[in-house]
């Protein structure tokens, strides 16, 4: 395997996987918030608009936007998807934290709410796994974390 995280097959580690699959649906949450959101009110809080069970706002879709192009781009090498999944561990820990502050709070200018703090842990995990997660480099080779 060569030390982009593509073999000579072209095929994808699955932490590249992973990080291509989640950067693929945060781009698609983003996208389709907006046809929810509109663009005025970018800050606004309570907004009462949802995806799903996610409160979220015009400056909420920005940041699914910008996380899922990261993913889509970081996912082409291996150290790439490693970088995406520290991105997320750190990014998404944050936001869970600053989700357990900020609900019911009118500064809150990414509009959480608990299903959002849900969504941040585990995406928070998820990165981890992206990030640390071993990856066969061949055959006979043992797993390694690259």
């Amino acid at each position: 395997m060569a030390a982009t995280g593509h073999t000579n097959s072209g095929a994808r580690t699955w932490p590249q996987l992973l990080a291509l699959a989640f950067g693929a649906v945060y781009l698609l949450v983003g996208v389709v918030g907006f046809f929810i959101t509109g663009v005025d009110d970018f800050f606004a809080h309570d907004t009462g608009e949802q995806l799903l069970f996610f409160e979220i706002n015009g400056m909420h879709n920005v940041v699914h936007i910008l996380i899922g192009v990261a993913g889509l781009v970081l996912a082409r090498t291996l150290a790439g998807a490693r970088t995406y999944g520290w991105l997320l561990a750190v990014g998404y820990g944050a936001a869970f934290v600053y989700g357990l502050l900020a609900i019911g709070q009118t500064w809150d200018f990414l509009s959480i709410n608990a299903a959002d703090n849900v969504l941040h842990i585990a995406t928070a995990a998820v990165g981890l796994l992206i990030a640390l997660g071993p990856v066969r480099t061949g055959v006979g080779d043992h797993s390694t974390r690259v």
